[in-house]
């Protein structure tokens, strides 16, 4: 990978997002770190894509904001000129029963995990077709092939991400820009909510595999996505789950 090429990651702070900013930089990308609340952990983040001779950049503000975008996409591109690899993992996973839910419920986290994915394609796409050459990888989870019980907005959001996933592939593939979503299975990690740290860890039994994912598997699969020689590969869905089906 060239040296000129950047990534801007949201939800990068910690688990899936940080490992992603690693393997990108390891890669050769600069990385921009989105987080929304907690500044050190993607100061700690940067600091070790600085350590391994790439320039870091962490970008605070909620990606669901799109106004917030705008403003952040103005100062990444002129310090960076284009971010040239976009990875929308950023994810908010709430439990309500759906009766019981109001607006607001539902509409934040449509915000964060579908609407997020379009500002920022809305925002770096035009540097990649200018550059003729882009990535974008969409982070679904199961939750784009199953409906959950008491996750039901987390549902029709990662459902319309694999949606937008399949127009973009369409739409931009002739400029040389690639869309893709991952769908990641159970995943060894921390959430500020122990319940879904728990819940998580439960699923064992369900892999054929027998053991949980972990960031780096997810990781080493945006980056080869990201990378020339996934240059192929366009509007899909790759499912890195061990074999699990619920």
């Amino acid at each position: 990978m060239t040296d000129k090429r950047t990534a801007f990651v949201s939800g990068a702070g910690q688990n899936i997002g940080r490992a992603i900013v690693l393997a990108l930089a390891d890669q050769g990308c600069d990385v921009v770190i989105n987080g929304r609340s907690n500044r050190a952990i993607c100061e700690a983040v940067a600091a070790e894509v600085e350590a391994k001779g790439r320039r870091a950049l962490v970008a605070m503000l909620d990606v669901g904001d799109s106004a917030a975008v705008a403003d952040m996409a103005r100062h990444v591109l002129s310090e960076f000129g284009a971010v040239h690899v976009l990875v929308n993992n950023a994810a908010i996973r709430p439990e309500k029963p759906t009766l019981e839910m109001t607006d607001d419920d539902w509409h934040r986290v449509m915000n964060t995990d579908l609407h997020s994915a379009f500002y920022t394609a809305r925002a770096f796409g035009p540097g990649m077709l200018e550059a003729g050459w882009g990535r974008i990888v969409n982070l679904t989870g199961m939750n784009a092939m199953h409906g959950y019980a008491g996750r039901a907005p987390v549902s029709a959001a990662k459902h319309g991400l694999w949606g937008l996933t399949k127009a973009l592939a369409k739409e931009l593939a002739p400029s040389g820009v690639t869309t893709n979503a991952i769908s990641p299975g159970p995943i060894e990690s921390e959430h500020a909510d122990p319940s879904m740290t728990a819940h998580i860890r439960g699923q064992i039994g369900k892999i054929p595999l027998g053991r949980l994912g972990t960031p780096n598997d997810i990781a080493a699969l945006t980056a080869f996505l990201c990378s020339d020689a996934g240059g192929f590969i366009n509007g899909q869905m790759i499912a890195s789950n061990g074999g699990a089906q619920t």
